[in-house]
C-alpha cells in the first residue's frame, strides 16, 4: 500500500463545519464514481445513489434528519434497491445490501476526502419523509445520507470528537485462538 493511500485513510475524518462554498459537479461526479467501485457482495450493485446540490431540496432534507448538524452543500443519499435484491433471490433478512452500503459509504467518503472535501454520515432522518421529498422509486429505501461539502476553517470548526484513551489496531484486535488437541 501506498503511503499516499494509507494517509488519506488515516487523516480522513467526519467533517461536521461545513463552509458555505459549494461542491463543484465534477467533484461530486468524481464521488460517485468512486461509489461505483466500492465491493459489493455477489457484485450485485444494489446501491443506488441520489445526488442533492439543490439549496432548497437540501433544506428539506435536512428538515426531516434530526442527525445532520452539518450544512453541507452536496448530498449523497445511498440507497437500496429491493428490485435487485429480489431479482438476485437473496431474503430480505440477508446483511449483505446493508454491508455494502457501508461500503459504498466509506468509498465515497475516502473519495471526497482526497478531493480535499470533507463529508460525514447521517442515518437519523425520516426515512418516509426523504422518499416523499426525493420522490424516490417504492423499490429504493434510503439507508444513509452522505453529506459532502468544504471543511469550515479551523477556526470556525469545533474539536472533533476523539475516543476516549488511545486507539490502536492492537487494542482493536484478537487473534484466533487454537482448541487444544485432546
Amino acid at each position: 500500500m501506498s503511503e499516499q493511500i494509507l494517509n488519506i485513510i488515516k487523516t480522513r475524518r467526519v467533517i461536521r463545519e461545513m463552509s458555505d462554498q459549494p461542491v463543484e459537479r465534477t467533484l461530486l461526479e468524481k464521488i460517485l464514481e468512486a461509489g461505483r467501485w466500492a465491493p459489493a457482495g455477489g457484485n450485485m450493485r444494489a446501491c443506488r445513489f441520489v445526488a442533492i446540490q439543490d439549496p432548497l431540496t437540501i433544506r428539506l432534507v435536512r428538515m426531516f434528519s434530526p442527525g445532520m448538524s452539518q450544512r453541507p452543500q452536496a448530498l449523497i443519499l445511498i440507497c437500496i434497491d429491493w428490485d435487485v435484491i429480489r431479482a438476485n433471490q437473496i431474503p430480505e433478512s440477508d446483511l449483505t445490501p446493508y454491508i455494502d452500503t457501508g461500503a459504498a459509504m466509506q468509498t465515497m467518503m475516502l473519495a471526497a476526502h482526497a478531493l480535499g472535501l470533507g463529508s460525514g454520515p447521517v442515518t437519523s432522518f425520516s426515512e418516509a419523509a426523504i422518499s416523499v421529498i426525493l420522490n424516490l422509486s417504492p423499490n429504493l429505501t434510503p439507508e444513509v445520507i452522505l453529506c459532502i461539502g468544504y471543511p469550515a476553517p479551523p477556526e470556525k470548526s469545533q474539536l472533533p470528537m476523539r475516543p476516549k484513551g488511545r486507539v490502536t489496531w492492537q487494542s482493536l484486535t484478537n487473534w484466533e485462538r487454537r482448541r487444544e488437541a485432546k
